[in-house]
């Protein structure tokens, strides 16, 4: 049986990470609806084919954005019939700084289907490699409003260190929010 070869940048055992696309509205949408719950009062993903493509078209056409889908793996022996390869979540790199500072600040989350089975921690684990070797990024942050449990053990999981506190950092929801800085730098991951 011949190879196909894969839409992903890299994958792990079970995700793969891929840019987003415009194709994805309809999915990303969807599965955006369905995690309000989920996501409130922490994200707001787009939960509109249009709001998707004004979204989707920043991490596309930025260059100091960069976008990443987790998608899990289509099943072993899976043929093109098979359904597979859903969005699970996504992982955004924004305010990506290049020259001596080589940097980026992360912005993640998970769709309800795929919350609590590990998928975005091997999602996560798969952009900290991208951006630290394709990227050539040296450190990224992210930001954390102190509440947000889920998101600070993703980031300590990831082998994020905590590094301070910011307050009022960001406006959230109606509000300007404080946050968490959490970091981590190439040497960790190459070293760690």
């Amino acid at each position: 049986m011949p190879h196909t070869p894969s839409r992903h940048l890299a994958e792990g055992p079970r995700v793969g990470i891929r840019h987003f696309t415009y194709a994805d509205g309809a999915e990303f949408t969807a599965r955006a609806r369905e995690s309000k719950d989920l996501h409130h009062p922490w994200l707001f993903p787009p939960d509109s084919v249009q709001a998707y493509e004004a979204y989707a078209g920043r991490l596309i056409e930025d260059r100091t954005k960069a976008g990443f889908l987790v998608c899990e793996r289509e099943p072993a022996g899976a043929s093109r019939d098979t359904p597979g390869g859903g969005i699970a979540g996504f992982v955004n790199i924004n305010n990506i700084v290049e020259g001596g500072f080589r940097s980026g600040a992360l912005g993640y989350g998970a769709f309800a289907h795929a919350a609590g089975r590990g998928l975005m921690r091997e999602g996560l684990d798969l952009v900290v490699r991208y951006a630290f070797g394709p990227l050539r990024l040296h450190r990224l942050e992210i930001n954390v409003q102190p509440g947000n449990a889920a998101s600070i053990a993703l980031a300590r999981a990831c082998g994020f260190h905590l590094e301070g506190f910011s307050p009022r950092m960001l406006y959230i929801d109606g509000a300007w929010r404080d946050h968490q800085r959490w970091a981590i730098t190439a040497e960790t991951v190459t070293s760690g």
